[in-house]
Formats: structure tokens, sequence, C-alpha cells
């Protein structure tokens, strides 16, 4: 994501120090839906109660414009890009998921 489109949008891009302080799975999941409690804030719905496997997508907090809003936040927060093909619920369809690809993807160098 470019920085003014991240700018623009109120994102924030961690540094590689926090990166690697925060890169364990309870943390991430943790970020992530702190993330995804302020977009369904954002809708007008309380997303407090979703659990790290829930779908994302099928548990109505978000529409497909706020998914697209927490991916863009994800790669920008932890400096990854994403390729198309990794698009799907089986990499990155609940928090769970998604922790794990950031932690996959990182491992991988």
């Amino acid at each position: 994501m470019a920085p003014l489109f991240a700018a623009v949008l109120g994102f924030s891009q961690l540094s590689n120090d926090e990166i690697k302080m925060t890169l364990n799975k309870s943390d991430i999941v943790a970020a992530i839906k702190a993330e995804v409690l302020r977009i369904a804030s954002d809708l007008d719905l309380d997303a407090s109660d979703l659990q790290s496997d829930e779908i994302l997508p099928a548990s109505g907090l978000i529409d497909s414009a706020g998914l697209l809003e927490l991916i863009a936040w994800f790669e920008q927060a932890y400096a990854i890009r994403i390729p198309s093909e990794d698009f799907t619920i089986d990499k990155l369809g609940s928090l769970d998921l998604m922790a794990d690809y950031l932690l996959s993807r990182k491992a991988q160098g």
C-alpha cells in the first residue's frame, strides 16, 4: 500500500522492532481483533464476542468493504504483501488463520 494511501486511511506501519516484539500468535490475534472491532464499530456493530476461529465473512460483523480495509491494514501493519492467490477463507478467513499466515510468511523471510 502506498504510504499516502495508508496515511489517508489512518494506518500506521509497525517498525521492524515492533513486528519482532509482537510476532507471537496471541498478540497478533489481539491486534487483528482490535482492528475488526474498530471496523465493526464504524458499522454500528459489536464484534466483542468474535471468536478467534470464527470465519469473518460468515460472522456478519464486517461487510466486504470492511474485509478489504482489514486486509489493507494487515498488510500495512505487518509490512507484508499478500498475493491475490492467498486471498482465501482457508488462509485468511479468521483471526487465527490470519495470525498463522503472518507467522508462516515471516518465518519464510
